[in-house]
Order: structure tokens, then sequence, then C-alpha cells
């Protein structure tokens, strides 16, 4: 199990993979936050498979995340959201977090085990905040209690 944590009233997490969005959850303005790619390779060590849906707006996902362990994803055509919560549903539900600041994100925070929305200066889509289970200002903030365990604890317990 890649990270198992209890939470009282919540249940138990078992969590295998990570799914985020890229613009406005990783990146600012196409370009990744200092720290990120870090954080996640330290989840991907722990043996949390990370995985990058993304619509690239701004054209550069592939090149800002060539150092992170985990795969890109692009996604093509309409439905992104659908497109996103098929996906969560793919790995299993059960065992995915789910992070995204969009509209298209709304269906995978549902969908995961537990969904995070993240709101950085490109705002976030209420309907995402509204899907989410725990909301942050800051990925690196999310990154961080995802993986330090306890954090996940004190926030999201009865």
């Amino acid at each position: 199990m890649a990270i198992a944590v209890s939470i009282p009233g919540f249940g138990r997490l078992a969590i295998h993979h990570l799914v985020l969005d890229f613009s406005g959850t990783l990146s600012e303005f196409g370009n990744l936050l200092p720290g990120v790619e870090e954080r996640l390779n330290s989840l991907a060590g722990k043996g949390v498979g990370v995985h990058v849906l993304t619509s690239d707006t701004f054209g550069t996902a592939r090149e800002a995340l060539a150092g992170v362990r985990g795969e890109v994803t692009l996604l093509e055509g309409e439905d992104h959201h659908l497109q996103k919560a098929r996906f969560v549903e793919q790995l299993g539900p059960d065992g995915v977090i789910a992070i995204g600041n969009g509209r298209n994100d709304r269906e995978m925070l549902r969908r995961a085990r537990l969904g995070i929305c993240v709101c950085l200066a490109e705002g976030c889509a209420a309907e995402a905040l509204a899907a989410g289970d725990l909301f942050f200002t800051d990925i690196r903030n999310a990154l961080d209690c995802i993986l330090d365990g306890s954090a996940l604890k004190a926030s999201l317990r009865s």
C-alpha cells in the first residue's frame, strides 16, 4: 500500500494513485510552481502513481513536467470533465486522491476517495470547490498534507 491512514469519521484512506490537473493546479499561467516536482517525486517514491490529466491551456505541461516520475496525459476533443472522471473510475476510485481547480475537474474530485480543490492565482471554479473534500490555497501545502498522513487526519476527522 502506498499511503494508508485511518481517519476517525472519514474512514480508511489507502491511496495508490494521485490524479492531478496541471493548469491552475500545479502551475500558474503555464509555469510549474517551485517545489512541486520534488513533492510529486517524493509521492512516486512512496509507491503512489502520479497521473497528470490536462487540457494544457498554455501548451507547457509536457516540458514543465519532464522531471516528474509519473505520466502526463493531454486530453483531446471535448468533455474533458468526463474523460477525467473515467480515468479515476478506471484506476479504482477508492485508491485515488484527485486534485484540481477547474470546472472540468469537478467530476474527478467527486469520484475520487479524496478530492482536493486548490485555488491559485488563476482562481478555481465554484463547482470544483463544492466537489472537493478539502480546499488549499497552495498546491505545495496539499501535497505536503498527503505526504504526512497525520495532517490529513487533522483536517478530515469528525
